[in-house]
């Protein structure tokens, strides 16, 4: 059986949040009208919110936060990520990580980079933390231009550059004000363990769960092929 047994927050937890990290990068870039913020309560919880405008770009849209480009991290001692989720409007977001961050092209737009992908739609209407998002470094779809890429290399788990949280109208099937609240993101790894695993690892584990990371768990979602407004911005 496979069991979280540790983590190490990124961002949230006993790493607080900081607008610095964070910046947006939305459909404007490409004359879109969405926009999106990140705004930090005292509590350290980070709301991810703004409008998603499908009309300006005839059904296309998205909207996100990604962080700076002055952060590495490396993940390669881990199995995956896990969101806390805290405050939901029920919509479709996708979390996505790249390894390598070019520099910007003459006009200031990005160059496209390999993109690799996660879609989930947390609960409508949580709060306090109630629900998790597990995402396995399996679960991740790699991506260029906004097209689906399968013979991609594997993500470099030592030199992740970015992370970013988006939202976009998937075909127009949503747009208009959204909101997602994020307690944490922490690097999570799994133990395969018996009857007989030491006492300290059980202690770890006990830790995990008194944490809350192990109550609920939101699954993949279904895919879209909408990708290539995505594509163009380097997202």
């Amino acid at each position: 059986m496979s069991q979280l047994v540790s983590h190490t927050y990124l961002f949230g937890g006993d790493q607080p949040w900081s607008p610095t990290d964070w910046t947006s990068s939305d459909d404007r870039v490409r004359g879109g009208a969405s926009h999106s913020s990140l705004t930090i309560t005292p509590t350290n919880t980070a709301f991810f919110h703004g409008h998603l405008d499908i009309t300006a770009l005839g059904g296309a849209g998205f909207a996100s936060q990604r962080t700076t480009d002055n952060r590495t991290w490396d993940l390669s001692g881990y199995d995956g990520l896990a969101l806390r989720i805290n405050g939901s409007d029920g919509q479709r977001y996708t979390l996505t990580l790249k390894d390598e961050v070019l520099p910007k092209r003459a006009d200031g737009r990005e160059q496209s980079t390999l993109s690799w992908e996660y879609d989930f739609r947390p609960s409508a209407g949580i709060a306090g933390g109630e629900e998790r998002v597990l995402v396995k470094w399996a679960d991740l779809k790699a991506t260029y231009r906004g097209r689906e890429k399968e013979d991609a290399e594997p993500l470099d788990l030592s030199r992740v550059k970015r992370i970013s949280v988006m939202i976009r109208s998937f075909f127009g099937t949503q747009e208009g004000d959204f909101e997602l609240g994020i307690d944490s993101i922490a690097a999570f790894r799994t133990e395969r363990y018996t009857d007989a695993t030491a006492e300290s690892d059980t202690e770890d584990r006990e830790e995990w769960d008194s944490d809350g990371l192990n109550e609920k768990w939101t699954g993949p979602s279904r895919r879209s092929g909408w990708r290539w407004l995505l594509g163009c911005c380097g997202l």
